[in-house]
């Protein structure tokens, strides 16, 4: 991010004596985004496969496996959450320029990771019309797809310390939401551009090192779900949010997150205790 002029702000909360702390970087002079990063990418590079839930509802998802694989390792599990384009079945259509990112020659080569891209049937958050109220709540599919990981990481090589979840728009709101119907599984999240929760399921989210990001132009997911929600973690005492507020950006990732170094060197920095 060396590129950017960056603020940082603090936002210091203190309740019953105890002092926490947040991180706003608002991020200036930001590029346009550029998905030819991920033109060379084929839907082929991932395998495909089929999960039931004990619901009976059947998931179909696509897996990103690490190119060096030894015996007896075990690797970071990277749950890759699709916007609402990507509903569906067709097992083809949740792979979006996030998704694809992780298959480029660069990213293989730089982190050993598996990628679980799962496509959901039906929306996997649900919140209603832009408001400052706004809130995003779990639809069944989060918990359809809360088995798969689970099932996912028991039978493969995961390194159960590192899962992390992250995605764009409703991606990004499911990103928020998976904790909640996973307390005990994520190391951390990346959602970008999302609906955060309500502030009621906070307390989820205290020791949960988060890393948002969310232009402040974003008038389809606006930017202050995110803020509230991040005030409240901070406001029980939680110390491990970080948001991106991008100056002028609509409804898109923001460039920086392709390739993205500095927030997936982030990410696979986390390690849940």
């Amino acid at each position: 991010m060396k590129s950017k002029s960056i603020v940082t702000l603090l936002l210091l909360a203190a309740l019953s004596g105890c002092a926490s702390t947040a991180s706003f970087q608002l991020v200036r002079n930001h590029a346009p985004i550029d998905r030819a990063f991920v033109t060379n990418v084929t839907v082929d590079q991932f395998e495909s496969a089929s999960f039931t839930s004990a619901r009976g509802t059947r998931l179909v998802y696509r897996v990103l496996r690490p190119s060096n694989v030894d015996a007896g390792k075990r690797y970071p599990l990277v749950v890759q959450l699709h916007g609402s384009g990507g509903i569906g079945t067709d097992n083809v259509a949740q792979l979006d320029a996030m998704a694809k990112s992780w298959a480029t020659p660069e990213m293989r080569s730089r982190y050993q990771t598996f990628v679980l891209v799962p496509q959901f049937p039906i929306r996997s958050a649900n919140y209603g019309p832009a408001s400052p109220e706004q809130f995003a709540v779990p639809s069944s599919a989060l918990d359809d797809a809360q088995e798969l990981i689970a099932s996912f990481a028991s039978n493969n090589a995961v390194d159960t310390s590192r899962i992390y979840a992250t995605g764009f728009s409703m991606g990004g709101s499911a990103s928020w939401l998976l904790p909640q119907r996973s307390p005990n599984t994520l190391a951390a999240i990346v959602p970008i551009s999302g609906i955060a929760p309500s502030n009621a399921d906070a307390s989820h989210y205290l020791d949960l090192p988060i890393l948002a990001m969310h232009g402040n132009a974003d008038s389809e997911n606006p930017i202050t779900a995110d803020k509230r929600f991040i005030k409240a973690i901070t406001q029980l005492g939680g110390v491990k949010p970080t948001l991106y507020e991008y100056q002028g950006l609509g409804h898109m990732p923001p460039a920086d997150a392709y390739p993205g170094y500095w927030w997936r060197d982030w990410l696979f920095k986390q390690q849940r205790q």
